[in-house]
């Protein structure tokens, strides 16, 4: 019951279902639940008979009929009814609710997404655009997505609940899902999988955006990063040069800054939120993590390097402008 409700307040719940595959998910949910209510309720009805009897003088089943009764009974009630309704459920589940939710052809899906888990973020790829981001997937709206699904480390799991149901992401395979929403909105994805300390940090957001808000998106995504224009800013940018941040993370255009252990930082300024979702993307979440990253989200990549306050101030400004 607490795990429900944590989905529901984070605005994960599968019983939200905003995408035709998460709707035959909830479907088959709902009809799960109301036929385990009524298995539940005979169950509790049977108990309650065999209480009523056995409270009557005698010994419990004495009679010609009674044991056939009770025979017949332990047959319909213990075998029959679960047969039934257990293959009953797997035929929809195998054969329909699977079908609509399994990893689309390519040559079905105009886009193609590379998503690769990490500790602890998620890595973004646009292969045909030449775009990369971290911890939040951008799509177009009414548009089939083929999802590409790796990890770069442990065993991951991506799970977007109202869009569609969870795929492992397993070290040298490539498994794949499909992404598809009614409308736009943003909808909030997590790991499903236990993948170290910070796995409960290591969420997402799926922004879905009507067709020529994402081609804008796309299109902006895939410039290189603007120049910084203001002193603070230039500072920042030589912070970042000075203290070797760009031997872990990339900035497109800048040289020297091509790493790949953490986040592309190259539009880092437009995105929503730091470290997976861990904290608001302003200027005082950013201060905080330059200042102590292994205080806001222990365990990650990120060593505390000691940046003097005038240093913060200035990456603060550079990253900030980053859009």
């Amino acid at each position: 019951m607490r795990l429900a409700l944590i989905l529901l307040a984070t605005g994960q719940s599968a019983l939200e279902p905003h995408s035709r595959a998460s709707r035959e998910i909830a479907t088959l949910w709902w009809w799960m639940f109301v036929i385990a209510c009524v298995v539940f309720t005979g169950a509790l009805g049977l108990l309650g008979l065999a209480w009523l009897r056995r409270r009557r003088a005698g010994v419990p089943g004495a009679g010609e009929d009674k044991p056939r009764l009770n025979l017949g009974l332990v047959i319909v009630f213990g075998i029959v009814i679960p047969v039934v309704v257990n293959v009953t459920l797997f035929v929809i589940a195998n054969f329909v609710v699977i079908k609509q939710t399994e990893a689309p052809a390519a040559t079905t899906t105009p886009i193609t997404v590379e998503v690769a888990g990490r500790q602890w973020f998620w890595d973004v790829r646009y292969p045909g655009a030449h775009v990369v981001t971290a911890n939040e997937i951008h799509i177009p709206a009414r548009t089939r997505v083929n999802l590409v699904a790796v990890t770069g480390d442990v065993i991951h799991s991506f799970w977007v609940p109202q869009l569609n149901r969870k795929i492992d992401m397993i070290p040298g395979r490539r498994n794949r899902i499909l992404l598809e929403a009614d409308q736009p909105g943003r909808y909030r994805g997590q790991c499903a999988e236990f993948c170290g300390l910070e796995h409960a940090h290591m969420a997402m957001y799926v922004v879905v955006q009507e067709p020529a808000d994402f081609q804008r998106w796309l299109r902006q995504q895939a410039a290189p990063a603007a120049p910084p224009t203001t002193p603070a800013q230039q500072a920042g940018e030589r912070a970042f040069r000075d203290n070797g941040c760009g031997s872990c993370h990339t900035i497109s255009g800048v040289p020297g800054a091509t790493g790949r252990v953490g986040p592309d930082l190259t539009h880092v300024g437009s995105r929503s939120t730091l470290a997976a979702l861990t904290l608001p993307n302003d200027a005082d979440a950013l201060a905080e993590w330059l200042r102590n990253p292994q205080h806001v989200k222990p365990g990650n990549r990120m060593p505390d390097i000691e940046l003097s306050r005038r240093d913060v101030d200035s990456l603060v400004a550079y990253l900030g402008g980053l859009k």
